[in-house]
């Protein structure tokens, strides 16, 4: 009797460091909620706070997109090393070069602006501009940190820089808060200093050491089963065990387009709430308070998406590496079908419950409308987010950056003509921004695809860690 033995199913394996990921940003999602509700407690109400609030969403719009571009380039160089065998400590110290002078870059220009930003932005708070400097300069390290321990394999070390950095701050707040203190400054350093303790945890741990050079490896095919040699388990490598030395070309080769399509990205993120900052009346303070929690209970499905993209996207990239760009498009529309309903829910459910639940938590009151159109904004932007790392996978990071700038350009004018209530006025700039810079990308998405355009391994990397 002949048997017949089934073909095995094929599996798209879950990529290392998903799981501990996902829950890093659902703890840093979660963290952020409590951190505004216990701080809005601490400094006795939502006027006091405002400060702070403002401070948040700068340093979320200005960090990540200066930084997060270098992080990706730094995981992808490192990642591309260790395939290879060859040693990451050299690409480790360019980059490194680089991001001071960056940073540098940045500070200099706020400390320029800084009786602008103090007056205009803060109320004259000085402590505050002195805390954004001190955002800017921490999350450097930080977002560094996150690229070696992604480049180098290490993602349960790359998830506690991720998903620590809330908790460290809700911990200074607490402690602030029983103290006794109430000045906005000391929270706005706690906002400051408080990626600092991760980083410090990690490189104790040793997992910012770069890997050593492999002789066995280097120059040839990678071996089945390699694990590169740790710095630290190489106590007798030779000096040019380091690596071979790293070149602005292999660390670089998109930085630009990156970075400006990082900073559109995330200023368009916390336009609203850093608009509201701009555009209140001196009578209005407790205004910027109650739209950044509405801003942020409509974000809950962005939050969540996040998470499951975190298993999603790396999926996608194999399929686009292997050339499937059949399957490709069958997965993009099945994530797109995904967005829809996420979407859908969340604007559904914010019109319907976000009253509720924003009095529950933040004892504040704002309509369902105004919640509803925040969560349609934030959906459509999740969108725009997929189809923006569908097309830099395929080699389109100018594309990205022209469909963000155009984004960033509808919110300035729609926002600007559109009505004179202050409220209004930004929930239009939102939903006419994230609706350009989806359409930009759906746009993009199909033309790339239609012409044939070949997948590119380390725009894949780019694209897996575009939205951490």
């Amino acid at each position: 009797m002949t048997t017949t033995t089934s073909a095995p199913v094929r599996r798209m394996p879950v990529p290392d460091g998903t799981v501990p990921v996902g829950i890093a940003l659902l703890i840093a999602g979660v963290a952020t909620y409590a951190f505004l509700r216990i701080g809005t407690l601490a400094v006795g109400g939502e006027d006091e706070f405002a400060p702070i609030v403002s401070l948040w969403f700068a340093t979320f719009a200005l960090a990540p997109g200066f930084f997060l571009p270098l992080e990706q380039e730094l995981g992808r160089a490192l990642a591309h090393r260790r395939a290879t065998g060859d040693g990451t400590g050299p690409v480790i110290q360019k980059v490194a070069r680089l991001g001071a002078g960056l940073t540098a870059v940045v500070v200099i220009a706020i400390l320029a602006a800084s009786p602008l930003i103090a007056s205009d932005y803060f109320d004259g708070d000085w402590w505050m501009v002195a805390a954004l400097v001190g955002t800017f300069v921490a999350y450097a390290p930080a977002h560094l940190a996150r690229g070696i321990c992604s480049g180098s394999g290490r993602f349960k070390d790359y998830a506690v820089i991720m998903g620590s950095d809330g908790v460290v701050r809700i911990l200074l707040c607490l402690a602030l808060a029983l103290v006794g203190i109430k000045a906005a400054g000391a929270y706005g350093f706690a906002v400051a200093l408080s990626p600092l303790f991760a980083v410090a945890w990690v490189w104790r741990r040793g997992a910012l050491r770069p890997i050593m050079r492999d002789r066995r490896v280097v120059g040839t095919d990678t071996p089945a089963g390699y694990t590169p040699l740790d710095a630290a388990t190489s106590s007798a490598a030779e000096p040019d065990d380091v690596g071979s030395e790293a070149t602005w070309s292999e660390v670089t080769p998109n930085l630009g387009w990156l970075l400006l399509g990082s900073v559109f990205a995330a200023t368009l993120l916390n336009a609203g709430p850093i608009t509201v900052t701009l555009l209140a009346s001196d009578n209005e303070d407790g205004f910027v308070t109650t739209f950044s929690y509405g801003v942020l209970l409509a974000r809950v499905p962005l939050f969540l998406f996040q998470a499951v993209q975190a298993a999603l996207l790396p999926g996608l990239s194999g399929l686009a590496a292997r050339g499937e760009l059949v399957e490709f498009r069958s997965g993009m529309k099945r994530l797109a079908l995904v967005v829809v309903g996420v979407g859908a829910v969340g604007t559904g459910g914010a019109f319907l419950l976000g009253p509720f639940a924003i009095d529950l938590v933040y004892q504040a009151e704002l309509g369902g409308r105004t919640l509803a159109a925040l969560a349609l904004a934030s959906g459509i932007y999740m969108m725009a987010l997929a189809l923006g790392q569908a097309v830099i996978a395929l080699r389109g990071h100018a594309l990205v950056a022209l469909g963000w700038g155009l984004g960033v350009a509808t919110f300035v004018i729609v926002t600007w003509l559109s009505h004179d209530e202050l409220f209004r006025r930004v929930e239009y700039g939102l939903l006419a921004s994230s609706l350009v810079a989806m359409c930009s990308f759906g746009i993009a998405l199909k033309w790339k695809l239609d012409s044939g355009a070949d997948p590119d391994p380390d725009s894949l990397v780019e694209a897996a860690t575009l939205s951490n």
